[in-house]
């Protein structure tokens, strides 16, 4: 009796420590193993890249954006446009590991699979140097080059987008760096201690106040409860519950209706909009364009923020306008006016169109996806229209193209230096054009320009997508 006891707590502990294995290696490979390959630390990686050309990384023409090639018996990956793509593609270093496309597809680009992971199989086979898989980008490199020469060193980002299918056309940020090795390991320490924080993709993971630009969704919101032919009344400055709200330079524009409103981007009108539209309605409209969602990316993606666990009248009118505690990534300004553009859809936002071996077979194809329905199409035709009367009569008249309706829709945004510093404001554009047939839809941010959207970052918009569009 002892002995079958003895044998079945013996059974149990067996069992117990089994399931425990089964549950480890199950959390090891959903939420571990890609930080343990991608470590700079592990060993097999090193021993897997020696034995593997990686593969090339190319825009949506086949222009090679990042290549490798054996030098002295060395592998070296070489990233023949510098700066360029470092906040997309990012580095592979043997001292410093892997960031952004390097990292996430690294598996792909060593021509991996999940069995010669586990069992090492590839080591096993013949000494000949093995070549991975390549990435075809959404990307344009000319249009990633003149964005580039646009931004022309200035702190902040640009990214293009195709309203239809969410490829992402063209994405940069300021300051930059040289991701070849030579250059990465003489600059590192210099980088790491910057201010300028040269690592971070201002485009995908910076995090800003949305300005006036936010007016866009208000529009939409206000468009949804009938305000569309609405009269109000714009004296230049309006006080909710004690805190004032004034139109830029205190101009005042008189009875006009929500159009007018958003082409001369009236603080005093959209303040007020916002508090009538109330809590429920401003959370909910965010909530409709993934704002505090993770919206899914190919490298990695700030969430943008909306806050508010409860929103007084001055939190409503601060959204209103863009204000507030909100803040939202350039890639996701731009993914919502390219919302706009696709008659309310938002589409999923694409970095790597195609994955391919070294004999051109696919073995990866990603498809257009619809991520978030924004609105209905009568009320993004709406919008539609209201921004085109931005470019064409109102604060965006520095976009306009001859011969191209252009939508848009300026911003200047408060950050950590308003009220203690003067013209220090973020300037944003964000655009799409045609107007009637949308091919192309930009935003543009300037950090601290001591401008203005319209005067400043409106033009960036124009030349890029007049660049796309006329191509």
């Amino acid at each position: 009796m002892n002995i079958n006891r003895k044998i079945v707590h013996a059974l149990i502990v067996i069992s117990i420590l089994f399931l425990s294995l089964i549950i480890y290696l199950t959390y090891f490979e959903l939420f571990t193993k890609d930080k343990v390959i991608a470590s700079s630390y592990n060993r097999r990686q090193f021993e897997t890249e020696e034995k593997t050309l990686r593969g090339s990384i190319q825009d949506r023409n086949g222009t090679v954006l990042a290549s490798s090639a054996l030098e002295k018996e060395q592998q070296v990956r070489k990233y023949p446009y510098g700066p360029l793509y470092s906040h997309v593609i990012g580095y592979n270093s043997k001292i410093y590991g892997k960031s952004l496309l390097e990292a996430k597809y690294n598996d792909f680009l060593l021509g991996l699979n999940q069995i010669s992971m586990v069992f090492g199989l590839r080591d096993k086979l013949s000494g000949n140097m093995k070549t991975g898989n390549n990435l075809q980008l959404t990307l344009d490199h000319k249009l990633q080059d003149k964005a580039s020469k646009l931004l022309a060193g200035r702190k902040g980002a640009i990214v293009a987008i195709q309203p239809k299918t969410g490829e992402i056309l063209a994405m940069v940020s300021e300051p930059d760096f040289d991701p070849n090795d030579q250059k990465l390991v003489k600059n590192w320490g210099k980088m790491v201690e910057s201010k300028d924080a040269p690592f971070l993709s201002r485009a995908a993971q910076g995090l800003y106040n949305p300005g006036s630009t936010f007016k866009i969704l208000i529009s939409a919101a206000a468009v949804e409860k009938g305000m569309a032919d609405r009269l109000f009344e714009d004296k230049g400055i309006t006080v909710i519950d004690g805190k004032k709200f004034s139109n830029f330079n205190g101009e005042a524009h008189g009875k006009i209706n929500l159009k007018t409103a958003l082409a001369f981007s009236s603080n005093t009108v959209f303040s007020q909009v916002g508090v009538e539209l109330g809590e429920g309605t401003l959370r909910d409209m965010a909530g409709r364009v993934g704002i505090g969602k993770d919206i899914g990316f190919d490298i990695p993606v700030s969430e943008s923020i909306f806050p508010y666990s409860s929103m007084s009248k001055t939190d409503m009118a601060s959204v209103g306008i863009g204000q507030g505690k909100m803040m939202v990534t350039p890639l996701h300004m731009a993914m919502i006016a390219a919302g706009v553009a696709n008659e309310g859809q938002m589409m999923k936002p694409i970095l790597v169109s195609k994955i391919t071996t070294n004999d051109g077979r696919t073995i990866r194809n990603q498809k257009p996806s619809e991520l978030y329905n924004m609105m209905s199409k009568e009320t993004a035709a709406a919008v539609k229209e209201m921004m085109q009367e931005v470019v064409e009569k109102g604060t965006g008249r520095n976009a306009a193209i001859k011969g191209v309706k252009v939508a848009g829709k300026t911003g200047t945004a408060e950050n950590e230096f308003t009220g203690r510093e003067k013209n220090r404001e973020h300037a944003w554009f964000v655009a799409f054009a045609p107007a009637d047939k949308p091919q192309i839809a930009v935003a543009v941010v300037l950090e601290y320009s001591g401008s203005t959207g319209g005067s400043i970052a409106a033009p960036i918009a124009r030349d890029l997508i007049a660049a796309w569009v006329k191509q």
